[in-house]
């Protein structure tokens, strides 16, 4: 399966070709994969993301999916690349990994079907579809600052085409231990299904991501842990968490907070007042 990377070499952002563990420039440079420094696959106008998909995710919560599946958006501003630095704010503290699967959209799509949905898409690459919950009081129906804050959404390392979605594990891994394990499988609505339902009413332009869900056990991080989201046939995704060279400002705007509901969302299945209130004090 070819597989695709944008680096940026010597000073000019470049498109490879993987040959082996090296890189491979149109002009025929080469780098090595240790040594190159990698950008996001592709650069998107828009990056949308399903809410619930993967049914451990929706067993993991105790609830049951709508009828059809919702979304959010990520602004491009939240783009990361391969090894990046994830930054969580100085002052906050609920800062969660979501591994997933990223499509990748090849041609201008609006209001096709599902079963066309597959000649649409370039092909697919890992994303890590990072939360800062601690906003999630105050952005608890648009999520922009809970998905979308700077840094959030790493993709990469490449971007592989003639990938089958179905059948493929995916694992997210911090500091070398496996902390969430599924598959594609899990996926109440597939890739295809995905895509058609946004062209519905959202024109897609080539390059444009759509992520496509999370299985269960997203828990948060801290600055100083790596993680890695690993997908079957799509490569590992490494990133690692720093703290923010400044604290959030407190003349402006809401503040992070530490509500049941940032609580229960960050901890998932491990808080203990799952469903119910906690006492009061």
């Amino acid at each position: 399966m070819p597989e695709y990377r944008r680096v940026l070499l010597d000073g000019a952002i470049v498109e490879a070709v993987r040959d082996g563990d090296e890189l491979v420039a149109g002009d025929g440079r080469r780098v090595s994969i240790a040594d190159a420094h990698h950008l996001p696959p592709v650069a998107p106008s828009k990056v949308i993301a399903v809410h619930l998909n993967h049914r451990s995710r929706v067993d993991e919560f105790g609830i049951g999916l709508p009828d059809a599946p919702t979304y959010f958006h990520k602004p491009t501003s939240a783009l990361n690349a391969h090894r990046g630095a994830v930054v969580r704010p100085e002052g906050c503290k609920w800062l969660n990994y979501e591994g997933e699967v990223a499509i990748v959209v090849g041609r201008t799509a609006r209001n096709i079907s599902p079963a066309e949905a597959g000649e649409y898409i370039a092909g697919y690459t890992v994303a890590n579809d990072y939360g800062l919950h601690d906003f999630r009081d105050t952005d608890a129906g648009s999520m922009l600052r809970v998905k979308g804050s700077d840094t959030l959404c790493p993709l990469g390392p490449g971007l592989v085409t003639d990938w089958d979605f179905r059948g493929k594990r995916l694992r997210t891994l911090v500091n070398g231990e496996v902390v969430q394990d599924g598959s594609t499988d899990e996926m109440t609505w597939d890739m295809h299904y995905l895509v058609a339902d946004i062209a519905r009413t959202i024109t897609l332009h080539p390059g444009d991501v759509l992520l496509s869900g999370t299985p269960a056990n997203s828990r948060p991080v801290a600055p100083g842990d790596v993680v890695e989201v690993e997908v079957e046939g799509l490569g590992r995704l490494t990133n690692h968490v720093v703290t923010g060279p400044v604290p959030v400002r407190t003349d402006v705007g809401a503040q992070p907070t530490e509500s049941e509901e940032v609580l229960s969302t960050a901890l998932g299945g491990d808080w203990e007042f799952r469903g119910t209130r906690p006492p009061k004090r």
